[in-house]
């Protein structure tokens, strides 16, 4: 059997990847060890909906679930300010719907996607897996963190998530909470996807996600449990290399996901669009400056943020809780409206440099990171 390309993970990356090749015309083939399209569903489901209309997906009814009003974000000593997210237009959807959806584009161009399939090893001239050898001429890894795993166990956090029903989750009102003794380098979320339901999770370098997530539940007062996903996420930015002879890397696989929340609809979901278009075009000419072109558009589109998220992410992982504090203390109604107002989603380390007082006290933030600050600024 043979496919032009072979794709090994069917979520968001991996199957936008398939939808952009099968859409012109060539054969591929997309496995998922797991037993559904979208399961078992790591992310919190954040994404603008400008995000979505560039990766060119219209959401289904099932698969939007509703707008996100606000964020509350809450200091170790319980201090906390709102952003309004209104003028963001953020939107929480369910990733086992979206993944579906982006099957079904894929599968209406010509591809094709079996689930319960596992990779198993990379042949001289295609792929094995736990039912057959199969040929191919390009491979594609979009298997998530898990591909990380023996290359940098460094920039991987254990982090837990539990779907819950609670009375204390308001719908379109997310929180997230820092403490760097109880999530150290990361931080606690509770994501709502109804009202009286969300998503709760926490992640953290070196704790027990369960005891942790169980304890943070047992603060928050009473909930009913009704889907629990463990999961390690990815936090330090794009790996050296995207593509790798005739292997190309999408998704969390290549990094893609933001170093400061882990989370990668969009630029993952990008990563796959520009790799499908590469893939695409190399097919056609056989010249391998046209594979290359995935990491060069991706890079230009995304590489300065993430590099100025992976220097927020050093801030992040070096302050204590009292400045933590002492930070919030800082934070101005005008600061919270401008970001309220003006600030990007997909693009947030605006947003993080005005909360550290940075563009006001520069003086005062240097004593807490050193020069980091300024590579931040420039």
């Amino acid at each position: 059997m043979y496919y032009d390309v072979i794709i090994v993970g069917g979520s968001i990356a991996g199957l936008l990847t398939a939808r952009e090749i099968s859409s012109k015309k060539f054969s591929v083939l997309v496995i998922e060890e797991d037993y559904e399209i979208g399961t078992p569903e790591h992310c919190g489901g954040l994404v603008s909906i400008a995000g979505l209309e560039e990766l060119g997906i219209i959401p289904f009814k099932k698969t939007f679930e509703h707008m996100i009003e606000s964020a509350k974000i809450t200091s170790p000593n319980g201090e906390s300010f709102t952003i309004n997210s209104k003028n963001q237009k953020v939107a929480e959807i369910s990733r086992r719907e979206l993944d579906k959806q982006v099957a079904f584009q894929a599968q209406k161009n010509g591809a094709v996607i079996k689930v319960r399939t596992s990779f198993q090893e990379m042949t001289e001239t295609g792929i094995r897996t736990n039912e057959e050898k199969i040929d191919c001429k390009i491979f594609v890894d979009a298997r998530g963190v898990s591909s990380l795993i023996h290359k940098d166990r460094t920039g991987i956090l254990s982090s837990a998530q539990y779907e819950i029903y609670a009375d204390w989750i308001k719908k379109g009102k997310v929180e997230v909470i820092f403490d760097q003794e109880k999530y150290p380098g990361f931080f606690a979320w509770v994501i709502p996807s109804a009202e009286g339901k969300g998503k709760v999770g926490i992640a953290g370098k070196g704790i027990n996600v369960s005891e942790t997530l169980n304890e943070f539940l047992k603060q928050k007062g009473e909930f009913s449990t009704i889907r629990k996903i463990f999961a390690p996420i990815w936090i330090k930015g794009p790996i050296k290399r995207f593509v790798e002879d005739n292997v190309v890397i999408v998704g969390d696989a290549a990094g893609q996901a933001k170093p400061t929340t882990a989370g990668g609809i969009f630029t993952s979901g990008m990563g796959g669009v520009y790799a499908g278009q590469a893939i695409s075009k190399f097919l056609k000419t056989n010249e391998k400056t046209d594979l290359l072109d995935y990491q060069k558009k991706w890079t230009e589109r995304f590489g300065k943020e993430f590099d100025k998220q992976m220097l927020a992410r050093k801030i992040l992982e070096r302050i204590d809780n009292e400045t933590i504090n002492k930070l919030f203390e800082s934070i101005t109604p005008e600061i919270v409206n401008e970001i309220s107002e003006k600030d990007d989603f997909d693009f947030h380390t605006s947003s993080i440099i005005k909360l550290v007082g940075i563009k006001n006290s520069l003086k005062t933030a240097q004593t807490l990171v050193s020069s980091e600050l300024k590579k931040i600024l420039g």
